[in-house]
């Protein structure tokens, strides 16, 4: 179980609101980067309803549906940004995602004096102290809650895809380059929010 020891310590070191930032869809083919913020403070407490809080990743749907409710309800600040596929192709999916997550912190009404991220890319231009960890999404409570606010706020955005090009199924993959995914793409070609620098697409255009 995750505990807010490393929240604790900066909050110490007079940063009364922390955040915690992650990103979910780096790697899909398709379907936009949708990054998360979350801010907590002195008085959070991680009561039995977080104590489920992990990485996204190790974490049945079900249970991100139900910790995504009580994440937004219990959190100082809770913000998502979305950045499209148009926007991916333009700037590359690394600047997308820095530019999402840069987006997630400057929404939150409560802005944080200190941001913790996911992973070992500082965000260019943000003017809040901020702190890379490496895994931050498996050792840090607020990072695992934003990938959790992340991951379930993309693979929504993926069903309402699902629904205007079914013959990708969508629904299985959310945009992952899975076995199924790829051979949809190959029989019916891209569609309009397949990420058009991704090798298996750009090798469908040329």
């Amino acid at each position: 179980m995750l505990d807010l020891e490393i929240e604790k310590e900066i909050i110490n070191l007079g940063y009364p609101l922390v955040a915690g930032v992650d990103e979910a869809g780096r790697g899909p083919l398709a379907g936009p980067v949708v990054a998360a913020c979350v801010v907590i403070d002195a008085n959070f407490k991680i009561d039995d309803e977080l104590k489920l809080v992990a990485d996204s990743k190790k974490l049945s749907a079900k249970n991100r549906e139900k910790l995504f409710t009580v994440i937004k309800e219990k959190a100082l600040s809770v913000e998502i940004s979305v950045v499209g596929h148009e926007t991916i192709d333009k700037i590359n999916i690394l600047q997308a995602s820095l530019f999402a997550m840069k987006k997630s912190i400057e929404a939150c009404k409560n802005k944080p004096d200190y941001v913790l991220i996911d992973g070992n890319q500082k965000i260019p231009g943000l003017m809040t102290k901020q702190q890379t960890i490496i895994s931050g999404d498996a050792k840090v409570f607020c990072i695992a809650a934003a990938s959790i606010i992340a991951k379930v706020s993309r693979d929504f955005l993926m069903l309402q895809e699902d629904k205007k090009y079914p013959e990708y199924q969508f629904t299985k993959h959310k945009g992952y380059g899975t076995k199924l995914h790829l051979e949809a793409l190959e029989k019916y070609g891209p569609c309009p929010i397949h990420r058009q620098s991704f090798a298996p697409v750009k090798k469908l255009l040329q």
